[in-house]
């Protein structure tokens, strides 16, 4: 057979075409972080994107699907990669006060990898890897006359290797609960569980906690997430596969839509994973903020504060002009800068005397924070002020009245859940307050994801079983120290938690006496601890004015001390639902902080680098009774030091 030059042309673009789509359908791309270390490889098989994650060579993050369904198309199969891979190099530093980390060296290599589908630009799938984080997110183009979508479902997937355990809290049925008000992030972790389940039958909230057998650990969550799109969880599913779940159309009282809507071109959120040998990366990371960027400019100088707090206590009765100037004054006594008047204060103390309690509080240089309901037609929670959050023009009087009367803080309660209605309602609060100088704190609430830099008047969330359950019910005060070992691997590490805690009454009720409500079961030291290891720029302690009198004055002085911003973080020791010990850093001053919720004394050896030899630091500690005293230690040469912490104790040292 004889070939002419023509034909022998056309047979080697055919073998070109044929090799060049193999590739297509075989591709593999690997972005690295700075240190080499962490690799994701991004990979397209039959049209169809996934990708997997190593670090030093061990696989965290088996190949797992990638990729959108949307009104306009499927982008999850069917794909074709372009070769125009672009890559960039993030360098940023930028400082946030109300963040573990105070000044933030954000390093990262960026990949943008584009898809067509029939020919036609379909999405990007953007990668960030920086030392031990990943983040992902994607952008959807215009097709054909469509210049707006509806996500209807998010293929992306998390497939954790063979013999992986879990450390999740259980999504929570909607319309449940106190007043229908679930979800809202408040159900008890799993520990150390098998993979395959999927919670109570809805999936997990973020962030979600893994353990990949002898390699390490993986933190998974998600960040950026705002009135644009929805809030989303992670579904169980078989042999160890986690994907995105969108939100249960009975949240909301079943009113708004479970697939978020985004204009063309447009954007999801990020999708986060860390990833370390060891449980440090998890709880120092910072990877929820290094992706955002703020959405508009502070109109004034937030200020970080702590305060008290009458309702954990007295509850709901006590929210009465007398006991909120009682707890003014105790404030004012312990050096602190805000008192939050709880719910009924509408009609049980009334507008004109909040305006005289306001003054009075100034007179103390003691700011009000105050309690609202959300409202709106997803819950029925009756407490008030109700009607005043949901909708624009007579939130915004409202706050004119606030900012008139010197308010400092609002503490917005009962949430309906995470479709995309309802996040736009968190971002509209935030957004209004913020034009009369008023800062936020969500309750009864979603997870914040990245919120501190992204809103800068967002205070802080509560999104946690928190310490009003200490308060109804003596199970909470039982497992009070396995909850706090658990809250700086998980929920705390990924934003602010307004737990409300630190309490140093013996008994949760108005006398401080055993014949009425719970009784809390861990040490004074222990409640110290909490104040350094729950981070939250913003704090309103579960102190009482009886403190003053009944608690131990070195206990109350600390109190006096403790810092609510930090500039400086340092994983010391521990495991999720067992210990804690960690340390931060405010100014020069270091604070060392633990608790053990082992039914049995642990020994631990710490180094403490950060003290200089021969310097002299405080230490609190527990004997076995956890009866609580104050020491001096001499740091030694090789700075290493043996503590014990009893079951329910806790632990401090401080230069």
């Amino acid at each position: 057979m004889q070939f002419n030059n023509q034909s022998v042309m056309s047979f080697k673009y055919v073998i070109c075409l044929c090799v060049l789509s193999f590739f297509n359908l075989n591709a593999q791309s690997i972005v690295k972080s700075p240190d080499d270390k962490l690799k994701v490889f991004l990979s397209v098989e039959n049209g169809k994107p996934a990708y997997s994650v190593s670090y030093n060579d061990k696989t965290f993050i088996e190949k797992s699907p990638l990729g959108l369904k949307t009104s306009v198309g499927d982008f999850s199969a069917g794909l074709v990669l372009e070769n125009n891979i672009k890559q960039n190099k993030i360098d940023e530093t930028y400082q946030l006060k109300n963040i573990k980390k105070s000044t933030v060296h954000y390093t990262a290599n960026e990949a943008v990898f584009s898809f067509t589908k029939e020919g036609r630009a379909a999405i990007d799938i953007i990668f960030r890897v920086s030392n031990n984080n990943l983040a992902f997110k994607y952008k959807v183009y215009p097709q054909k006359e469509s210049r707006s979508c509806v996500v209807q479902e998010e293929a992306s997937g998390f497939l954790l290797p063979e013999g992986t355990t879990t450390f999740l809290c259980p999504q929570s049925k909607p319309m449940t609960g106190f007043a229908r008000t679930a979800p809202s992030y408040e159900t008890s972790y799993t520990l150390d569980d098998e993979v395959g389940k999927n919670g109570l039958g809805y999936g997990y909230t973020f962030p979600c906690l893994f353990k990949v057998k002898t390699n390490g650990w993986v933190l998974i969550s998600e960040t950026g997430v705002d009135g644009g799109y929805c809030a989303s969880r992670l579904m169980g599913g078989q042999k160890g596969l986690y994907t995105i779940g969108f939100p249960m159309q009975e949240e909301n009282n079943g009113n708004g839509t479970t697939a978020p809507g985004i204009p063309l071109d447009g954007e999801t959120p990020w999708r986060t994973i860390t990833v370390g040998e060891t449980l440090a990366p998890i709880v120092e990371t910072t990877i929820p903020f290094d992706v955002v960027k703020p959405k508009y400019e502070s109109s004034k100088e937030y200020q970080y504060t702590k305060g008290t707090w009458s309702w954990i206590i007295k509850m709901d009765n006590n929210t009465t002009f007398p006991v909120q100037k009682q707890y003014i004054d105790f404030s004012a006594e312990m050096g602190y800068e805000t008192v939050l008047v709880d719910a009924l204060w509408d009609t049980q103390i009334g507008r004109d005397k909040i305006e005289e309690l306001a003054k009075y509080g100034a007179s103390k240089d003691v700011d009000l924070y105050l309690w609202y309901n959300s409202n709106g037609y997803w819950n029925d929670a009756p407490q008030g002020p109700r009607g005043l959050m949901d909708n624009t023009a007579i939130r915004r009087k409202e706050m004119a009245w606030m900012k008139s009367n010197g308010i400092k803080g609002i503490k917005v309660d009962f949430f309906g859940g995470d479709k995309q209605v309802m996040m736009k309602l968190y971002e509209d609060i935030l957004t209004d307050a913020n034009d009369f100088g008023i800062m936020v704190i969500f309750h009864g609430c979603t997870l914040p994801r990245g919120w501190e830099r992204m809103y800068p008047n967002f205070a802080s969330a509560e999104a946690v079983l928190a310490s009003e359950n200490l308060h109804f019910g003596q199970e909470s005060c039982n497992n009070e120290s396995i909850n706090a070992s658990i809250h700086p691997f998980i929920r705390n590490t990924v934003g602010s938690m307004d737990f409300g805690g630190s309490a140093l009454n013996k008994f949760y009720n108005s006398d401080n006496t055993p014949d009425k409500g719970s009784k809390r079961m861990t040490s004074d030291v222990f409640a110290l601890a909490t104040a350094v290891l729950f981070q939250s720029g913003v704090q309103h302690f579960a102190l009482a004015p009886n403190n003053l009198n009944d608690a131990p004055e070195w206990a109350v002085n600390f109190m006096k001390e403790v810092p609510t911003t930090w500039d400086e973080i340092r994983f010391l020791d521990g495991y999720p639902g067992k210990y804690i010990v960690l340390a931060r850093r405010s100014g020069n001053k270091w604070y060392i902080a633990g608790v053990n919720a082992e039914k049995k004394k642990i020994k631990l050896q710490l180094k403490l680098e950060m003290f200089d030899t021969g310097s002299k630091i405080k230490s609190y500690t527990d004997d076995d009774q956890l009866n609580g005293k104050v020491s001096e230690i001499q740091v030694n040469k090789d700075k290493k030091i043996t503590i014990e912490i009893p079951y329910n104790g806790g632990i401090l040292l401080q230069n």
